[in-house]
């Protein structure tokens, strides 16, 4: 029984067939202990934090960080019995000398996994669950299809490269400088080919007979002028400039350009943006709304004294409001399936969030069955999570319907792209003080646009109008569509 123990990277869900390295927790040599973050691993999709399998020694670390390993390939080797003494190993034994600088295929063959000891507890990431099926963090399973694999970082072409042969040492050609005289040379032996001079100087250079290989421009780029001219004919002493640094010829290359890796969350969001546009055909409607009663409703639940903890905004309202309009209109909250169209009886909301990492799409399970509080603080933890790039994988699957709030960068409304299998999203606007119709007279109101984009061969016009109309409906007088539609 080997007490060297190899992890390999598990699947962390949704098909997902590798993993990048973003940091080692752990070094050679450190004692873990059970479950103790031992590495964090950037999917497609989130950062997560790997627990250890075992308890013990770190014997070997097989990746450094930044390498894109595949699932399933091996990244640290734990020794489950370190107080038992040096690992023994073929290498060490067939060698007099000491530690090798890297381990051979020998000494590789004894950090192996028993097929007991191979198999991670049942519940465990990787290990077997109920039925006979693999246990992953969010999914259905490993996918069966091959992995893209990145280079590594740092990595040696297969090829030789040759040095470059030392270069020759150039040839410097003697200038001979003028004869120091107290006139002008004239300009039969002189040299102004390189001069930087106007054909007008240069003319009254030849007749004063100034030799303009002489002089010292003070114009522009240290071009020649007439005064220079006219100072060396009548024997002045010559300002000497400084010389201006000739402007270059802007650059349109490589050296002016900014490669960034497509990988992650970034290509993740880009494969589902581009399939989504070219699968579900889009269809957009817009709505402005008069939000001031709604807003004057959100300073009001500010002040009770059971919500002054509770972070309030706008996006609450809106939220509560989509959520009320689906149980209105239950076929907003479908997936097309083909030959069928799958009609969800639980809301999974979805809320756009922009991170470092990229645009991701956590959402709120089963939203429909919380409470004005309860979702209040779902939203809070959702945001702050994503914020802090620890949004789980799990957090991220299974949504049925997304909002996406542009308004918070000032943005009064948008075109969404459907995340895939969802058949609507709506976009909220920022709330802005605008002159409004109210009562008949212009007043001034707080205003915002919304945008719904929904997948048209499951939401036709009169659907995806009743659903945005009913929510601009609550955003207007919360309190009145609440009496109404409860």
């Amino acid at each position: 029984m080997s007490r060297i123990k190899t992890f390999n990277l598990p699947d962390l869900g949704e098909g997902l067939t590798e993993g990048e390295i973003l940091a080692w927790l752990v070094k050679v040599g450190d004692t873990i202990e059970l479950n103790q973050p031992i590495v964090e691993v950037e999917t497609a999709k989130a950062a997560v934090e790997i627990p250890a399998k075992w308890a013990g020694q770190v014997h070997t670390i097989h990746h450094p960080e930044g390498t894109t390993v595949e699932v399933g390939a091996p990244i640290i080797a734990i020794d489950t019995d370190p107080g038992a003494g040096p690992v023994e190993t073929p290498s060490t034994t067939a060698t007099s000398g000491g530690d090798l600088p890297t381990p051979s295929a020998a000494s590789l063959a004894a950090v192996e996994v028993a097929p007991a000891e191979g198999m991670v507890e049942p519940g465990l990431i990787g290990g077997p669950a109920p039925g006979g099926r693999t246990a992953v963090l969010v999914g259905y399973g490993p996918r069966t299809t091959a992995a893209k694999r990145r280079p590594r970082k740092g990595a040696v072409p297969a090829q030789a490269v040759a040095a470059p042969a030392p270069a020759a040492p150039p040839v410097v050609t003697p200038v001979v400088a003028p004869a120091q005289t107290g006139q002008a040379t004239p300009t039969s032996g002189g040299t102004t080919g390189g001069v930087l001079a106007k054909p007008p100087v240069r003319k009254l250079a030849k007749d004063l007979g100034v030799d303009l290989g002489t002089l010292t421009g003070s114009g522009p780029l240290g071009s020649i002028t007439r005064e220079d001219v006219q100072r060396a004919a009548s024997g002045a002493t010559t300002v000497v400039a400084e010389p201006i640094a000739a402007t270059t010829a802007p650059s349109f290359g490589a050296d002016r350009e900014q490669h960034i890796p497509v990988k992650g969350v970034r290509k993740l969001t880009a494969e589902n943006m581009s399939r989504s546009a070219f699968t579900a055909p889009h269809v957009t409607e817009f709505l402005t709304v008069d939000v001031t009663r709604a807003m004057k409703a959100l300073d009001r639940l500010r002040g009770r004294r059971e919500w002054r903890d509770v972070r309030v905004s706008p996006l609450l309202l809106v939220a509560k409001a989509v959520l009320l309009a689906v149980q209105r209109h239950p076929m907003v909250n479908s997936t097309w399936a083909g030959d069928e169209i799958v009609v969800k009886e639980y809301v999974n909301l979805g809320i756009a969030a922009a991170t470092e990492r990229g645009l991701i799409v956590p959402n709120v399970k089963d939203a429909g069955r919380l409470s004005l509080r309860e979702l209040a603080d779902a939203l809070t933890d959702l945001v702050q999570t994503a914020k802090s790039g620890r949004t789980s994988p799990a957090a991220m699957s299974g949504g049925t319907l997304t909002i996406t709030n542009v308004g918070v960068f000032g943005v009064d409304t948008g075109t969404p792209i459907l995340p895939p299998g969802e058949s609507a999203i709506l976009a909220f606007g920022a709330v802005r003080e605008m002159p409004w119709v109210h009562k008949g007279k212009v007043k001034v109101r707080q205003v915002t646009t919304l945008g719904l984009s929904f997948d048209h061969r499951i939401i036709d016009g009169e659907l995806g109008s009743k659903f945005l109309r009913d929510i601009g409906d609550f955003l207007t007088d919360p309190e009145a569509a609440l009496l109404a539609w409860t």
